[in-house]
C-alpha cells in the first residue's frame, strides 16, 4: 500500500480526470483545464509583478512574467519552467509557488511561457528555454538583478528543461548557470522504472500519460535518447552547475530522478536531492493542500542556493 498522506490522497482526488487525457486532443485538454477555477490560496507579496515579452528566434516571441521581491537590488535570478510534460501548463499554473519562491529566497524569478507541444515539438520548448536564459543574462540590469548569480529550474517536464538547458548552456559556452533546481524531473523517457511499475495508476501522473506526453514532444524516434531530451543518457554530466532535486515518494518519476542525482554525484557535481515523503506528482504548484510542504522545500532549496552560489 502506498504511504500517501491526507492531503497527497485529496490531491489524486482532485487530479484523477487527469486519466482521460490520452483519449482526447491536446487542445480539448487546455480547454478542459482553461475551464477549472483557480485554486484559492494566498500569495505571497511582492514589490512587482510584471508580464513581458521577450524574443525567441526570428518574428517569433513568448511570455515571462518577472517577480521581483521587496528590497534592494540587485537581487539574484531564478529562472523557472512549469510542468505539463511540454503540452500543457502554463506560467499560471506556477504563479502562487513562483511567488514564493521570489518572497522567501530575495531573488527575482523569471517564469517563462514556452511554446508547446504537438504544435511546437522538440526542440522548440528547448530552444525557447534556452532563449530566455540569454535574454535574461543579458538584461539582468534591467531586472534589478545580478546575472553572475543565475539558477535555473523547474518542475517535471520544467524539471526536465532546466536540466538541458544546464547541459546545452555548458556545451555552447551559453550563460554562467549557478545552479539547478529540478522538482521531480523527466531525466528519460523509459517507463519502465521500479517507479513507473509500482505507482502506473492512480497516483495523479499515470503511465499512459507520460507515454501519451512523450510521444507528442518527441516527433523522432532517434531524438528520444537525445541527452536535450534525455538527459539521464547523457554521455558526460561533469562540469554542470550544482543540483538541488526534489522527487516525490509516489510519483512514477521518482526512480529517474535519484539516478540522476547520483549520475551527477558520480561525475564530481555537488548535488543534495531529497525525497518527499507521503508526496505525489504536482505537489509543488499546489499551495491550497501543500503550503507547508512547499514552504518548507523552499527553505531547503534557499539554503543550498546560499551556500552553493556565494
Amino acid at each position: 500500500m502506498a504511504n500517501l498522506t491526507p492531503n497527497a490522497v485529496k490531491h489524486v482526488e482532485m487530479f484523477q480526470g487527469m486519466s482521460s487525457f490520452p483519449t482526447m486532443e491536446p487542445k480539448a485538454v487546455r480547454d478542459l483545464l482553461a475551464q477549472a477555477p483557480p485554486l484559492e490560496v494566498e500569495l505571497a507579496p511582492l514589490a512587482k509583478v510584471e508580464d513581458r515579452r521577450i524574443p525567441v528566434e526570428s518574428a517569433t516571441d513568448i511570455r515571462i512574467r518577472i517577480y521581483t521581491p521587496e528590497g534592494n537590488g540587485p537581487f539574484p535570478l531564478f529562472l523557472y519552467f512549469h510542468g505539463g510534460g511540454w503540452v500543457i501548463g502554463d506560467i499560471e499554473m506556477t504563479d502562487a509557488s513562483c511567488r514564493l519562491i521570489a518572497n522567501r529566497t530575495g531573488r527575482v524569478v523569471v517564469s517563462v511561457s514556452y511554446r508547446l507541444a504537438p504544435e511546437h515539438p522538440y526542440p522548440t520548448p528547448v530552444n525557447d528555454c534556452y532563449a530566455a536564459l540569454q535574454w535574461v543574462a543579458n538584461h539582468a540590469d534591467e531586472l534589478s538583478a545580478n546575472a553572475s548569480n543565475l539558477v535555473v529550474g523547474g518542475d517535471s517536464a520544467g524539471g526536465n528543461l532546466a536540466a538541458v538547458v544546464a547541459l546545452k548552456a555548458r556545451d555552447q559556452k551559453g550563460p554562467a548557470i549557478a545552479a539547478q533546481v529540478l522538482i521531480y524531473p523527466v531525466t528519460s523517457l523509459d517507463y519502465t522504472t521500479g517507479s513507473y511499475e509500482q505507482f502506473q495508476e492512480g497516483f495523479g501522473l499515470d503511465r499512459e500519460l507520460m507515454k501519451w506526453f512523450g510521444q507528442l514532444y518527441v516527433t523522432r524516434e532517434e531524438d528520444l535518447t537525445h541527452p536535450y531530451v534525455a538527459p539521464l543518457l547523457a554521455e558526460d554530466v561533469s562540469s554542470l552547475p550544482p543540483a538541488y532535486i526534489i522527487t516525490a515518494e509516489n510519483d512514477v518519476l521518482r526512480d529517474e530522478g535519484q539516478a540522476y542525482a547520483r549520475r551527477l554525484q558520480e561525475a564530481g557535481v555537488r548535488v543534495e536531492s531529497i525525497c518527499e515523503e507521503g508526496l505525489v506528482h504536482g505537489y509543488f504548484s499546489n499551495l491550497l493542500l501543500f503550503s507547508d510542504r512547499i514552504e518548507e522545500a523552499i527553505a531547503k532549496m534557499d539554503r543550498f542556493l546560499t551556500e552553493t552560489t556565494k
